[in-house]
């Protein structure tokens, strides 16, 4: 093999063991794990906000962005669920750039896969017992969910990933909403695909064990648009997409049909402040179709302390170094906005 055995990280158990959840910790991440599911079910009416900067890149900003969100989440709480974002894993299209805290939990030195162990799970830590929020982050790297499963009350499977089988698997094994988004070209059967696998039981290899999955009925569409063969952004979230994804998404049959909408990627062009007119698009879309409004469970965000996007190395406090982020005020005002229009 071409690689260099470097050293053996702990396991999961470990991890938890060591940085275990207190007894009201974990009350109240099972407390928001239940309202979110009930967005899911059908049985709250309620919208969820995923919403958060692109990638976690220092505890302490990200930790500051949250306790605003906190402030937040309480003034909307009778419309809005906010749960916020913590990505700490970050897909690269060509492989190289900055891969998330998991990698360098200090973007401006070298990977060191132990201290981004422990940086990721404090982070997501601290961010349940400070602010009483239970997190999202993607699940990049399946074999390594565990490492936070008793942490997140949300998980993503990206366009990159929605196609893989061990993906799928493992998302099927979940208890908590996974969303599949759309593959980066866009074809909506691969990702409804990925539903129908994420809902069934399995029975497969996972961290040197043969385990049974039980199906997640929480598995989901997220709905990011696509690029097609030019390299040219479309965008999936105007209302006759959404109209074509019910009707196609229905005859599936599957369980608590529900899709979230991404404002950023390639339905925005990665303009950012396009995410503020996209949000207001589909809540319009919700308000002129039953149907819309039945299955679309809310945004997906994203959204830091600046505006924009800065290379590694500029260390500007709480500005995005991937892809560009609505600042807080725009995200402040445009929450209040969505709450105001449902």
């Amino acid at each position: 093999m071409n690689m260099t055995f470097y050293r053996k990280l702990p396991v999961p158990k470990d991890i938890k063991e060591q940085y275990p959840l207190s007894a009201e910790m974990a009350k109240q991440k099972a407390a928001e794990d239940e309202e979110i599911r009930r967005i899911f079910t059908g049985e709250s009416k309620k919208f969820l906000l995923v919403i958060g900067p692109c990638s976690a890149d220092r505890e302490d900003a990200v930790l500051d962005y949250i306790s605003r969100l906190r402030t937040v989440q309480d003034k909307v709480s009778d419309k809005i669920v906010i749960v916020p974002r913590i990505y700490t894993n970050k897909p690269r299209t060509t492989g190289d750039g900055y891969k998330g805290m998991l990698h360098q939990p200090d973007p401006n030195e070298h990977p060191d896969l132990l201290k981004g162990l422990l940086a990721i799970r404090s982070l997501h830590m601290r961010a349940l017992k400070e602010t009483g929020f239970s997190c999202a982050d993607e699940m990049l790297y399946p074999e390594n969910h565990r490492y936070l499963s008793d942490v997140l009350s949300y998980v993503a499977v990206g366009a990159r990933s929605v196609e893989n089988q061990q993906h799928r698997l493992c998302a099927s094994g979940l208890d908590i909403p996974c969303g599949m988004k759309n593959p980066t070209g866009g074809d909506l059967s691969i990702m409804l695909n990925a539903i129908t696998a994420a809902q069934h039981s399995h029975t497969f290899l996972y961290r040197g064990w043969e385990v049974k999955s039980h199906g997640n009925p929480f598995a989901h569409a997220i709905l990011r648009g696509y690029v097609d063969k030019f390299g040219i952004a479309h965008p999936n979230y105007h209302y006759e997409d959404l109209i074509a994804l019910y009707d196609v998404y229905r005859a599936k049959g599957l369980s608590n049909m529900a899709v979230m909408i991404d404002t950023n990627h390639s339905n925005s062009g990665k303009r950012y402040e396009e995410q503020i007119r996209i949000a207001k698009e589909v809540l319009h879309s919700c308000r002129h179709s039953a149907d819309i409004r039945s299955y679309v469970k809310g945004l997906m965000i994203e959204s830091y302390l600046e505006d924009g996007c800065q290379k590694i190395g500029e260390n500007i406090y709480g500005k995005s170094i991937t892809d560009p982020c609505l600042g807080w005020e725009k995200t402040e005002k445009l929450i209040y906005e969505i709450a105001d229009a449902l």
